[in-house]
């Protein structure tokens, strides 16, 4: 249903941390002309902890109407709160958002059989193609391979963002629901080797960066060109790490105001990038050909 390099957006924000509208509207067109095949709304990038309820359904508004049916269009919509994520997630379908993504609820730690209670009731309330999102690292919380296999059996579920970082996963995954399930790399590093193992391609950090490279990238270990893949990665390895120094979307918000593309407006608690991780960074953008 959906493949190649999906890029989680960043949200534009102003220095007193207001939305962004204009500076939205042309990383969207950006994306669009660069190559992307996807366009990922308000998830973690996107800083949806710290949007209220309607800033999150304006931003997905917003690009949903610039995107126009150009490329898909998927809305985070997930939530600790069971109710609140069928809210948001009813409110992207009428909007007409191609799917959505579902983190694992966070900071509650359920047990296997809530996730899987979770889920199903969302695919249940809402029929619209869902895509589960696997993040412990955020989360402190692991949806397993075998709960997986019994939510791939819910038909509108359609495929999982694993970002353990884990390639095995995909393997395992695989074993137990075949071809059910689309499977989406978070972890921007492992990517060619996520897709060799049988992933459609990547929900991507870096890809606000380097859009047309993550987009080669994806469409040549999609076909199956290790080599050519790697080569390309080879340039966007130092963007893999060091778009992470700080937590996720600090350094990347950072990056795309050093390309001239957005200001650094950050929303507390989250705060501007260090000054020591600056030139890392500012390094990382040079190597891979987006910064002179």
């Amino acid at each position: 249903m959906f493949s190649g390099s999906m890029v989680a957006l960043v949200t534009p924000m102003q220095a007193d941390g207001s939305l962004d509208s204009d500076s939205l509207n042309k990383l969207v067109d950006w994306h669009i002309n660069s190559g992307t095949d996807a366009i990922v709304a308000v998830g973690t990038t996107g800083e949806s902890a710290t949007l209220t309820v309607d800033e999150h359904c304006a931003v997905i508004r917003q690009i949903v109407s610039q995107v126009n049916g150009r490329v898909p269009v998927i809305a985070g919509t997930g939530a600790n709160s069971t109710t609140e994520a069928i809210e948001l997630t009813r409110y992207a379908k009428d909007l007409g958002v191609a799917a959505v993504l579902l983190v694992t609820p966070y900071y509650n730690k359920p047990t296997q059989e809530g996730l899987y209670l979770h889920y199903k009731a969302i695919a249940e309330a809402v029929d619209i193609p869902q895509i589960l999102y696997n993040v412990p690292g955020r989360t402190a919380c692991d949806l397993l391979p075998e709960t997986v296999a019994r939510l791939a059996s819910v038909p509108n579920i359609v495929g999982i963002k694993e970002a353990t970082g884990d390639v095995s996963r995909v393997t395992e995954i695989k074993s137990l629901c075949g071809d059910e399930l689309e499977l989406y790399t978070g972890d921007d590093a492992n990517t060619v080797d996520f897709i060799l193992a049988g992933g459609q391609g990547a929900i991507s950090v870096t890809a606000n960066i380097a859009p047309a490279a993550m987009h080669l990238m994806c469409e040549e270990a999609i076909a199956g060109n290790e080599q050519a893949a790697r080569d390309i990665d080879s340039k966007l390895l130092l963007l893999h790490e060091r778009l992470f120094v700080e937590a996720n979307p600090i350094p990347v918000k950072w990056a795309l105001a050093e390309m001239g593309l957005i200001s650094e407006g950050l929303r507390l608690p989250m705060t501007v990038l260090s000054e020591h991780y600056h030139q890392p960074v500012r390094e990382a953008l040079k190597a891979a050909n987006v910064l002179n």
